[in-house]
């Protein structure tokens, strides 16, 4: 689901830069369109190992003039700053008796709060069991778009299988007695060891970046500002030999340590309770559908702004390895301190929320997928279709004749369904579909006036066709 609904890593980022007073990043053409092959030839890299750094690559980069995402140097230089901050701000508000985002001084933890060696060896330990799962000739290879060399690089689509692999050692490791609830009380020292190696990380990539062809860099991340390119990502395909740990970092440690942690909280509860609430049940079980339906659908992510666009720098490194697991699953562990009742009806009403957000966002999402792939498929060789001078084509029918970005609905109603098992008494379980309502709504706002100056006449068409932007009849 997060493969396709948006590139969800890059979003997060868009949001903080809103809240954070930073320029908004240029996005992917949001509209919906069909292209002949052709049109399908993003361009990205190929690369090739070199022995020492390259003349050319050094000596011909881009023009200084090109424009930078997320506010340029400022932000590149605040946003390293602000952002691990504000993950450890949301875990202690989190944990606190208050749970609220507006008390001043926010809770501070205590130098032992943040560091436990424990929180390092679990981390890397994780790490390194998914780099082994990624490595296993576990399903099928894909290939990537094509390179700028004309070449394409092969992914191993085998997450699903690692998170089923991790979800039978996780139930080994609870038969066994693994204390799993001490996630909890690691919960901000794995966040610091988090962001620590996502650092660490960021830094060999920016370093090894000088080694690897002029045609192996990211299009906007060779700028010549080391902060810029530090953040942004040199390389956009960073491999060591087959293993390519842009892709392996995407869907892997993160999105699945997000599943463990928020386990970890029912476990935790379960300590403190004897038994998981209601409401914990269900924030775990919505969570792991749309981590599971994301890797399920790991094959779409090859085509994601992430993947065909971005270099990978700390943007990424941190969104994956720190960002999506603890700030995602905010509610599991504001549900461990702020227990809440919930009854059965109100149960079965969330229930029946995200039911319908997550019909909503997969059906449209594998309707407009199967159009790209074979627009005569009998499932979509009917819908309708706006031809326009690019000769692209607009989907007015169907799911995308209900609203411009039916996705994007249902992404909406998804995020609110893990948020209301929490009650209404705090603000805190709503951070996510807080920011997530206005990223999409300022999303495709954007989107619009790069449709409309990119199809003139035939988007005027389109709108005529589909008046409603996310919500039928309401916008």
């Amino acid at each position: 689901m997060a493969t396709e609904g948006s590139d969800w890593l890059r979003d997060s980022f868009v949001l903080m830069n809103l809240f954070l007073g930073v320029s908004i990043c240029k996005l992917l053409d949001g509209c919906i369109r069909i292209s002949v092959p052709s049109h399908l030839l993003l361009h990205a890299l190929h690369r090739r190992p070199i022995m020492r750094p390259n003349s050319h690559t050094l000596k011909h980069r881009p023009s200084h003039d090109t424009e930078r995402e997320f506010g340029g140097t400022l932000g590149a230089l605040c946003i390293p700053i602000l952002l691990p901050l504000t993950v450890m701000f949301l875990i202690c508000v989190s944990r606190s008796p208050e749970a609220s985002v507006l008390q001043w001084p926010p809770p501070l933890p205590s130098s032992d709060q943040l560091w436990d060696p424990l929180a390092l060896v679990l981390l890397l330990g994780w790490i390194a069991l998914h780099a082994l799962l990624y490595v296993i000739p576990l399903g099928k290879v894909s290939e990537g778009l094509v390179l700028r060399d004309g070449t394409r690089l092969k992914y191993p689509i085998n997450g699903f299988h690692g998170l089923c692999i991790s979800g039978v050692l996780l139930m080994l490791l609870l038969g066994l007695g693994a204390p799993l609830g001490y996630l909890f009380e690691l919960l901000l020292p794995l966040a610091v060891c988090a962001i620590a190696v996502s650092f660490l990380f960021s830094v060999y990539l920016y370093i090894r970046s000088f080694w690897v062809p002029s045609h192996a860099l990211a299009l906007g991340g060779n700028t010549g500002n080391p902060l810029y390119d530090f953040f942004i990502g040199r390389e956009l395909n960073p491999r060591i030999g087959n293993f390519d740990l842009k892709y392996f970092c995407e869907l892997r440690p993160g999105l699945m340590g997000w599943v463990v942690i928020n386990l970890g909280m029912l476990m935790k509860e379960v300590e403190l309770r004897g038994s998981p609430s209601l409401a914990m049940i269900l924030v775990n079980s919505f969570q792991l559908l749309y981590v599971a339906d994301a890797l399920w659908n790991e094959e779409a992510v090859l085509t994601t702004m992430d993947i065909v666009h971005d270099g990978f720098g700390f943007m990424l490194v941190f969104g994956d390895l720190a960002w999506v697991p603890f700030t995602y699953g905010l509610q599991a562990a504001f549900l461990v301190v702020h227990p809440q009742a919930l009854s059965l009806l109100g149960a079965a009403t969330i229930i029946a929320l995200n039911g319908i957000g997550y019909y909503v966002f997969r059906k449209s999402n594998s309707q407009k997928n199967q159009f790209r792939r074979d627009p005569t498929h009998p499932s979509v060789a009917r819908l309708e279709t706006i031809a326009t001078a690019t000769g692209k084509r607009l989907l007015v029918s169907g799911w995308w004749g209900l609203v411009r970005h039916p996705n994007y609905l249902g992404d909406l109603l998804m995020a609110l369904a893990w948020s209301l098992p929490c009650g209404f008494s705090h603000l805190l379980p709503y951070f996510y579909v807080i920011y997530f309502t206005v990223l999409l709504i300022h999303r495709e706002d954007r989107d619009e006036r790069q449709c409309r100056a990119k199809y003139g006449l035939a988007w005027d068409t389109y709108c005529r066709h589909v008046p409603y932007r996310i919500f039928p009849y309401i916008y």
